[in-house]
């Protein structure tokens, strides 16, 4: 009985006692000053993929902001005659946007690089002039800098508008596609034609702050006989884009008689050529006969690459899918010299959502 109470005895002492450490070594713990403690360095994070880590901000004061929502025009000027004038500096310049003055962000009148393309009816109202019209497309293309790029589309009915040569700056490929061009029956969707071409040249390689000019050439004698797209959709793009329509206009061969209350099947086609190229700023040809066609070749070159840059930062950042109008005032020269600046008419500033859907090039809209 008495060891049995020893032995009782000597298990409390033993608890107590770890009791007692136990205790002493916490308040030790919670005594002890702060920079005695060791510090916890945390493991870094990876950034995320593509985006690459902040850099660390010292000064709110060096911080820079850069505004890319900027507009940018591709301006033409000309005098009374008609002749460029290309001196001109960004002083020498007003941007109107609904008649309220806007500043311009950016101004170049040096040549900058061109992705366009030779859009070209195949169809059979051209079999006529297809030769020449190969013949003036060279002409052009022997007309690239080194960092243009050409695309080469034929277009018939809505079946068949075809990228025979996408864009390159090889002039060799952009040759042998003319030369395999051909003749074929069909009904003319022009409209469709330019819709999926400038949706192509609008977004081909298109990055931010690109200060590429973008442009469509168009051969055709101008009346659509059976397009998916209506020519308000396809103006609705065109605002909203930053293309530029110079147009070749074979239209004499329609018929100049009209209806009692319509235009002639030449009127109207003449009238849809020329708002093309009203619209977007660029310029339209009529040749009277086959042997103009080189100097408009050469001039449309050369119209391409004597533009003025202009980038301006919208005060009405709104984008609310109206259109909204453009005018570009410039002072007059010595002797009050008038200067003409030729630009697109208007843009149209809205999200993904009102914008015309594009079916694939090559194949047939699906009608509805």
């Amino acid at each position: 009985m008495e060891r049995k109470t020893q032995t009782i005895l000597l298990f409390v002492f033993c608890i107590a006692l770890t009791f007692a450490f136990y205790n002493f070594s916490t308040t030790t713990a919670q005594t002890t000053p702060t920079t005695e403690r060791p510090r916890q360095i945390p493991s870094p994070t990876p950034p995320t993929i593509g985006t690459p880590p902040p850099l660390p901000i010292e000064d709110k004061d060096d911080i820079i902001k850069i505004d890319t929502d900027l507009v940018n025009l591709n301006v033409r000027v000309v005098d009374r005659n008609n002749r460029a004038i290309n001196n001109l500096t960004q002083a020498d310049f007003k941007v109107y946007e609904e008649s309220i003055l806007q500043p311009i962000e950016f101004f170049s009148k040096s040549e900058v690089p061109t992705n366009y393309s030779l859009v070209i009816d195949n169809s059979g109202s051209l079999r006529f002039q297809l030769e020449k019209v190969i013949e003036a497309g060279k002409i052009i293309i022997g007309t690239n800098r080194p960092d243009d790029e050409t695309s080469i589309i034929r277009f018939v009915s809505s079946d068949k508008i075809n990228i025979e040569q996408d864009f390159t700056s090889n002039k060799t490929d952009l040759t042998d596609a003319l030369d395999n061009l051909y003749i074929e029956g069909g009904q003319t969707a022009i409209i469709d034609a330019v819709y999926l071409a400038a949706e192509r040249v609008e977004t081909y390689e298109k990055k931010r702050n690109d200060l590429k000019r973008r442009a469509l050439i168009l051969v055709s004698d101008g009346e659509d006989r059976d397009s998916f797209y209506k020519e308000p959709q396809l103006y609705q793009l065109l605002r909203e884009s930053d293309v530029q329509i110079f147009v070749i206009g074979f239209v004499n061969e329609l018929s100049k008689e009209g209806g009692f209350i319509s235009k002639s099947p030449q009127g109207k086609a003449k009238a849809f050529l020329e708002r093309l190229a009203t619209e977007t700023g660029g310029k339209v040809y009529f040749p009277n006969n086959l042997s103009e066609l080189n100097g408009i070749a050469q001039e449309i070159a050369n119209e391409l690459r004597t533009q003025y840059s202009i980038g301006y930062s919208p005060t009405n950042k709104v984008q609310d899918g109206t259109f909204r109008n453009l005018k570009i005032v410039i002072a007059d020269g010595a002797n009050k010299e008038k200067r003409i600046a030729i630009t697109r008419s208007g843009i149209t500033r809205s999200g993904d959502n009102t914008k015309p859907s594009l079916q694939k090039p090559n194949q047939k809209p699906n009608k509805k």
